[in-house]
């Protein structure tokens, strides 16, 4: 045999073995009775409440699946990775659920700065992942393949809020209270653009330090501007450290905060500081109908352990998982990475309970959900729908 022909043979059978290679990874995690999907967020340290809330709405999902026969006849399995909110956890743990475990598809993408970690490496894969709680732009712009996201901006929830709530306080002073990090500059860009839209009286626009705890300078300041408005642009402790300060200087006024600090934590912290809370999101207010319609659900498929850990973002787990497990289903008796994709792009006014008409495209790999006005209730520590 030639040198020519030899190379040929050997080229040949390079192209097979990574034909096979890629066929055989595209159906990783699949066995007769069972399909595993992969699941990554912070399960220890201060932000393990959320991961785990969203490790119950992935449960969730599976189990309502599982209890209808599986998906065509097999059996859901989630394997957890707890990445502690560390960046590079991230990376080891997408490592290892790819690699070592095997899994057919991801549910998750942990936080922002974590979920960008493994982004090279997610896109590397090709492995399909369905986000609903990561929304930094890399994740959709430029589109990839086989990454998904569902759910909205910063930028944008900070413009609901304050529009909304200009309509019910209207010819008010405004104040604004944000961080100096990449969520803050997205606070206020929102807050901004409505500012310059509907000629909002601003009386103050302050920056804090991320980590900074006490804040009666700016709450004092706040009071001093006459400010009858604020938009809090921090999380769950610096959002209420601004509540209670309000309410010790007796200036309780209305308190616009992001959807991420929508949690019972917040307004357990807040107390009473928290009766004139707002808010808006695209997933379902825990007191709404198609809130009270999940936890009945809930309740049937999970422990007493796990329902105590439901808040927002246990609806937000659900929704990325069953968004998921729908496209694999349409896929039939043979999934593979490549059809799971294809259905996921076909996906149109998917009704995922509490999150209604996710929809995706072949050219758009990011839902982008409308948002609703919601008021707390310190009583029953949760959000209901504004009509």
């Amino acid at each position: 045999m030639s040198t020519k022909v030899k190379r040929s043979v050997l080229a040949l059978v390079a192209a097979i073995a990574t034909g096979v290679t890629g066929a055989a990874q595209e159906q990783q995690g699949l066995t007769d009775k069972e399909i595993k999907i992969g699941y990554i967020m912070p399960l220890s340290g201060p932000p393990a409440s959320l991961g785990l809330a969203i490790l119950v709405g992935t449960r969730i999902a599976a189990a309502e699946i599982n209890a209808q026969g599986g998906i065509n006849g097999r059996q859901i399995k989630v394997i957890a990775e707890d990445d502690g909110y560390v960046p590079m956890r991230t990376v080891q743990g997408v490592r290892k659920l790819i690699h070592t475990d095997k899994v057919f598809a991801m549910a998750t993408l942990s936080g922002s700065s974590q979920g960008q970690a493994a982004l090279p490496l997610i896109k590397e894969s090709g492995i399909p992942v369905v986000s609903a709680d990561v929304f930094h732009d890399d994740l959709f712009k430029p589109m990839i393949k086989n990454v998904f996201t569902i759910g909205t901006q910063y930028s944008e929830v900070a413009a609901t809020v304050t529009r909304e709530m200009a309509k019910k306080f209207p010819n008010k002073k405004w104040a604004i209270v944000s961080q100096d990090d990449e969520y803050g500059e997205l606070t206020r860009a929102g807050f901004e653009a409505v500012q310059r839209e509907l000629k909002l009286n601003v009386v103050m626009n302050e920056i804090y330090k991320k980590g900074q705890t006490d804040f009666s300078a700016e709450m004092l300041k706040a009071k001093a501007q006459g400010a009858e408005v604020l938009y809090a642009g921090g999380l769950v402790r610096e959002n209420s450290a601004m509540a209670k300060e309000l309410e010790r200087i007796n200036h309780k006024i209305p308190m616009g905060v992001a959807h991420v600090s929508r949690v019972p934590a917040m307004l357990q912290l807040m107390g009473s500081a928290g009766e004139n809370v707002y808010s808006a999101d695209y997933i379902a207010g825990e007191d709404s109908a198609r809130g009270k319609a999940f936890m009945v659900r809930a309740a049937k498929l999970v422990s007493e352990d796990d329902m105590k850990r439901i808040n927002r973002y246990t609806f937000v787990g659900y929704t990325g998982a069953i968004t998921l497990f729908e496209a694999i289903k349409r896929c039939g008796k043979a999934p593979t990475w490549a059809c799971t994709i294809t259905q996921l792009e076909a996906t149109k006014n998917l009704d995922a309970v509490v999150v209604p008409s996710i929809s995706f495209s072949a050219t758009n790999h990011l839902s982008l959900q409308k948002l609703q006005l919601l008021k707390a209730s310190p009583q029953t520590l949760s959000f209901s729908p504004i009509d």
